[in-house]
């Protein structure tokens, strides 16, 4: 199965963060999210079976290392406490072979690199340590990555198996623009390169100010984060879509995150058609 591209190829879309701001639209897909759940065709089982393995028995070696209390997360200047959080073990991502089998298998079917679907899946399961009450699953991640750069392939890139695509993706300029909002250089250009606003980056689209709260090293090998390595990128948007205590294994709460990653109706029906898409195609549904 090959899902249809996204309404936008050439460019990522920058996030717009905040609130949505069409009421109706918000509960019309809220209540077609609960009829979907309510039906049984995008229920959080479904998500959870098309995992590699599920949180209490997966197929593979998920070790994870404790930061030590009251550090920061690496690369966000010390300022969000990171107590008692969990992160992936050096190596996680390349020495699972359950986990290269899984990947490799769906890549198959639905066309999404079989590195991005382990960055996905890596990041489902180390949320299911440090925040199980979230409930993300790799289906919402993988229809998010879809949406903001094809899983790190837009524009003919490659994604390589250290994770990072051929060339760094770089939206474009926040600069007030119609449809575009307005948002000063935060970092002195450099993640975006830009020192008069800021851009997206990375295969999921980070500003710099959300990726410095979000960010941290998911092969926790000490390096810095870096935002156009999925691996990081996947982790880190996962932990900014559990912010606020939120439950995304609910219709209001999977809706709430997914429209304060990209506060767009339509960005959030796409997100959910792709997920829905892959957590079918990973289960034969």
């Amino acid at each position: 199965m090959v899902l249809p591209p996204p309404s936008k190829t050439e460019e990522p879309r920058p996030p717009a963060r905040g609130r949505i701001g069409n009421l109706v639209g918000r509960l019309a897909l809220v209540a077609l999210l609960l009829a979907f759940v309510a039906g049984g065709a995008w229920a959080l089982a479904t998500f959870n079976r098309s995992a590699p393995g599920n949180a209490a028995d997966p197929p593979f070696p998920v070790p994870f290392q404790e930061v030590e209390p009251g550090a920061g997360v690496p690369g966000s200047g010390g300022d969000v406490p990171t107590s008692g959080e969990p992160r992936v073990s050096p190596g996680v991502t390349e020495t699972s072979e359950p986990l290269r089998q899984w990947a490799a298998a769906l890549s198959e079917k639905i066309d999404v690199p079989a590195r991005a679907l382990r960055a996905y899946a890596v990041a489902d399961l180390a949320m299911r340590t440090q925040d199980p009450a979230c409930r993300i699953s790799w289906a919402t991640l993988a229809g998010i990555g879809r949406i903001e750069s094809h899983h790190g392939t837009i524009g003919g890139l490659r994604l390589g198996e250290d994770g990072r695509p051929s060339s760094p993706i770089v939206g474009i300029p926040l600069d007030g623009s119609p449809g575009v909002r307005a948002i000063a250089d935060s970092d002195g250009g450099v993640l975006d390169g830009d020192t008069r606003w800021d851009r997206a980056v990375g295969p999921m689209q980070f500003i710099p100010t959300t990726w410095a709260r979000y960010a941290v090293r998911a092969n926790g090998d000490g390096a810095a984060p870096d935002p156009q390595n999925i691996d990081d990128a996947a982790l880190a948007a996962a932990r900014y879509l559990c912010s606020g205590g939120r439950d995304l294994g609910t219709g209001a709460g999977w809706w709430d995150a997914v429209l304060d990653y990209n506060n767009s109706t339509e960005y959030g029906q796409e997100v959910f058609s792709g997920a829905d898409a892959y957590a079918r195609a990973s289960t034969g549904g």
